[in-house]
Parts: C-alpha cells; structure tokens; sequence
C-alpha cells in the first residue's frame, strides 16, 4: 500500500505486519501533520525485496525513513535490519525500530545492528504514539540533514 507521491516529500517505508498497527500509524502521521510518502509493506522479506528493487517493487521508490516493526512473518525484523546495514547503500538510510517489545536483549541487539533509535510502541496508548510520531518527524524529517536518496540497491 502507498499513498500518492509527492515530489519534494519525505518518502517512509512503514514495515509492519499488523494492518490495525499499519492503520494507527497512518492516522498518526495525519494527526501530527507529517506530510510524507507512505509506503507499507507487510513482512520482512517485502522490505528487503522494496529495498533491492525486486519482484513487484522493481520500480520502488528509496525511502528517506523506514520504520521497523520487530516481530515479522516469514523473515524477522532483526534479520531485515542486519540485511540492511549490511549493504553499502542502504546502510544509510535511517531505520527506526517501532516495536511493543520493550525487552532489554531485543533493544540491545537492535543498537547492536546499528538500528538509529528505538521507540516501543504501545497501541492501547494512542496519545503516547502520537507523541512518538511528533519525535520522529521533529528528528528524522525536519532537525537533521538525511543522506541523499541512493539510486540503485
């Protein structure tokens, strides 16, 4: 799923499993004003197969962004996020881990994998999620200067 693309705009890669979390975020970034590319994809061998420009996704967009769920059907989130910063020209793209796990081993080993920030995500919390969203666009979309987009995988 995406949503139109704008030129000029901010493009996220939203990874994320769950269409009721895909739908929350999308609200949040409604709701907080983020005016950005949206792009959604569902497991973890979907984001790598975006990333490289594969399958379907052979005319993909990069992202400036990708939010990083953990806990992914057919290939795990850690696993994409080592695929990730394994690779010369995606390793620069920041990835922000979005994730209910607050489990001290899953944040290590995500900063272990070089994963730029990590923000556990609590879904019954609509208002802290807002406030998370707020921070990611502050941070990654307005306040830092973000590499420029890499044309080929």
């Amino acid at each position: 799923m995406s949503t139109g693309i704008v030129p000029g705009m901010a493009h996220i890669l939203l990874v994320e499993d769950s269409p009721a979390d895909m739908r929350l975020t999308l609200e949040a970034l409604k709701e907080c004003q983020v005016h950005c590319n949206l792009h959604w994809v569902k497991d973890g061998v979907e984001a790598l197969d975006y990333l490289h420009r594969r399958n379907e996704h052979a005319n993909s967009e990069r992202p400036d962004l990708i939010l990083l769920d953990l806990n992914l059907p057919r290939l795990d989130g850690r696993e994409v996020l080592a695929g990730i910063k394994a690779h010369p020209k995606l390793r620069r793209i920041p990835t922000v881990i979005l994730s209910t796990s607050n489990e001290e081993e899953d944040i290590l080993r995500c900063y272990e994998l070089h994963a730029n920030c990590y923000i556990t995500k609590d879904p019954l919390n609509f208002d802290g999620f807002l406030e998370a969203i707020r921070s990611i666009d502050r941070l990654w979309l307005s306040l830092v200067s973000l590499p420029p987009r890499a044309d080929e995988p």
